[in-house]
Order: C-alpha cells, then structure tokens, then sequence
C-alpha cells in the first residue's frame, strides 16, 4: 500500500476496512491492506476508471462481500449479512434511478419499505428536500427533473433514512460541467451540514478536493496513497500519483536550516524554504501544488512579497489541460510546475526555454521526513 498517515483526528473510527481482497475471476479488482473513515468526515475515493473505486465502496458499504479482509463498522466486525449494520447506511449513484411517480414517492421509498407511518414519513420527506434545496417540491413529477433536480432528488431519499454512513458513487458524473461544478459545492456544503460519514467515489480530482476530508487514491486495485485532502494533494508519494494528481514528483533534500518554524530544504544545491520543523541533517520529501506557484516574467521587478520562495528559471514544457495551462519550470534542475490562464501564456509569452522568476510561499510547500542524512 502507499502512504498513509493517521485521519482520525481523535474523532474516533466510525467504519474501517482490513486486507480487503476481490478477484473477478483472474483479475484483482481490490487489494487494499487498510481503509479508514472517522466519524463525520468524508473520504473521497479517487482514481482513473477501472481504479476499483465502485468495488470498494460497495465492500465498506456492506453491498458486496469480499473474497478475503474484514469490515468494522464501529470496531465490530460487519458483513453483507449484518442487516442491522447495513440498515445503518443509505447511497446514492452515478444515475439517480428515480422512478414514475411524484418527487415525494421517490424520496419516501426507503421509508415506506421501513413501514414508518404516513405522517411521520411526510414530516421527514419534506424536511429531507429542505436540506437539499427542494423545499415544497414534493407534488412534481419526478420524470420531468433535469439530470441536476434527480441527483438532490436521490440525495434525498437517501438522507431521508438518516444513515450513519452514506454511499455517494460518482453521483455527479454524468452531469455537464456548469451544473456539476454547483452540485459539487452543494453536495459538500450538505453533507458537512449532516455531519456524516461518508464515502464519495469520484475520478475527478476538484470533487474530491471540494468534497473529501481524506482521501484514498486507488490505481489497479490498490491504494497508493491515503490521508488527509490537502497532504496527498500537496506531497503525492510517487510519479505516478503525482502525474495523476496534475503535479510534478515529489522533491527529495536535506534540511540545511531549522529555526523558528522554518526549515531550509536543500534540493540538488536549491534551497527550498518551508513552514514547519525538522532536525537539521533530516531527509526530507517536499512538495508545492501549481496552483500556489505564481510566475512572473524574467526581466520584471517583482512586487514586495511575504513568499520565501522566490527563484529565477525557464520554462521547460507547456501544456493545455482544460481551461488552464500547466506550465513546467526548471530551476538549476529542479522541476517544479504553475497553472496558468490562457492570459498569462499570452501577455508572458510562455513556451520552452523562456526565462521566468517563480515565486511560492513557504506555508505552501508540505514536506515529509524520509531519514536522516
């Protein structure tokens, strides 16, 4: 398995998973040694297609059994089997499968099989569409919703049975990128309100990001990486995840300088500056998301700054991905990339060998201790 590190955050485990395994016939669809979710967070399971993601959902979900490893739910061992354990968790998928009928027969379906009475069930459909923004809508026609309104529709009958943990796969996938790029805010301000468990599997990195309080990244199976959003985003343990993830590998030195919060890194004669504390003679890794790298032009003066890191190189590659560019700098050897707009590669004039100064802050730049020297 890849890195991981502690997510709990003293809040306790609420599900876990150990030495899960899933063959479909010869091939490994899941190996992952361990998997965990604190209470009341949400752990966004990402990777490319294929990754494994949906597999391993449905084993923490208790909806398929595996071929070997145990599922905790609360430190008790639970199984596809384990109806009390599964009655504790509601999901929703990547196509809302709502049927014909009005939007509060949809929403109410889970209830209806929990023979809940028909008042009690009213109360707690209506306050359910209220949670996710569809307060009064309860009378429409649930086949006449956009692809937007069906999601909150399955997200509320979800919510609705008030689950312990809730299964979110890809519920936004198929939607186009203007309303995915509002549901994605929706979904993550509505589950932070609820305060539940859950688990989100996505390929899209900016949902994860958006929605994740940990993160898994699965590549063929298993998990290459596992901890909290903004520390596998800003250090990826290897290329691979790098690469995956829209960054450059990690950077590997020694720390040269330790004083008051600030430690100097040493990469290939480069001093990086970082927040933090290390001994000095520590082996390091480092790394800085593009996003917190801010370029400027070669020859410009640049403004006054409370960045530690600032650094004179040339640009190595320049690549489109999607709105934005992804820019690779070389400084003396080191590889370290910015995203930029289309505005920026224009008024900077940016493509292969063009000299810039590149500037990032020290609070920026997370690092890892690896050794000693």
């Amino acid at each position: 398995m890849g890195e991981t590190m502690d997510i709990t955050n003293g809040k306790g485990l609420a599900l876990r998973a150990e030495g899960v395994c899933k063959h479909y016939g010869k091939r490994v669809v899941v190996d992952v040694d361990r998997v965990e979710i604190a209470a009341g967070e949400t752990l966004a399971l990402l990777g490319p297609s294929g990754a494994g993601k949906t597999t391993l959902l449905a084993i923490l979900g208790l909806l398929e059994k595996p071929d070997a490893g145990q599922v905790y739910l609360d430190g008790k061992p639970v199984s596809v089997r384990d109806r009390a354990a599964r009655r504790q968790m509601a999901a929703a998928f990547q196509s809302p499968y709502l049927f014909k009928g009005t939007v509060a027969d949809n929403v109410a379906y889970g209830l209806k099989l929990r023979k809940v009475p028909a008042g009690l069930r009213r109360e707690a459909v209506s306050e359910a569409l209220e949670r996710v923004d569809l307060a009064g809508w309860e009378s429409r026609s649930a086949l006449t919703l956009s692809g937007g309104e069906a999601q909150r529709v399955a997200l509320a009958r979800a919510l609705v049975l008030k689950p312990r943990v809730l299964l979110l796969d890809e519920p936004l996938s198929s939607l186009d990128p203007l309303i995915k790029g509002r549901l994605t805010q929706d979904f993550a301000r509505i589950i932070r309100e609820e305060s539940m468990t859950t688990i989100y599997v996505t390929h899209d990195q900016n949902e994860a990001m958006a929605v994740g309080d940990t993160m898994v990244i699965l590549r063929d199976g298993r998990a290459v990486a596992q901890g909290h959003v903004d520390d596998v985003m800003g250090l990826p343990p290897d290329e691979w995840t790098a690469y995956f993830l829209g960054s450059e590998p990690p950077l590997e030195g020694t720390v040269v300088t330790s004083k008051e919060g600030l430690v100097g890194v040493d990469v290939g004669g480069l001093v990086v500056h970082v927040t933090g504390e290390s001994e000095m003679g520590a082996r390091v890794r480092i790394g800085v998301r593009p996003e917190d790298v801010v370029l400027f032009e070669g020859d410009v003066a640049i403004p006054r700054s409370t960045a530690r890191n600032q650094f004179a190189g040339a640009v190595a590659t320049v690549e489109r991905w999607g709105v934005m560019y992804h820019v690779v700098l070389d400084i003396e050897g080191v590889r370290i990339a910015s995203r930029v707009s289309l505005a920026s590669v224009r008024e900077m004039g940016l493509e292969p060998g063009i000299p810039v100064q590149v500037v990032f802050k020290a609070s920026a730049v997370r690092m890892r201790q690896i050794g000693l020297a």
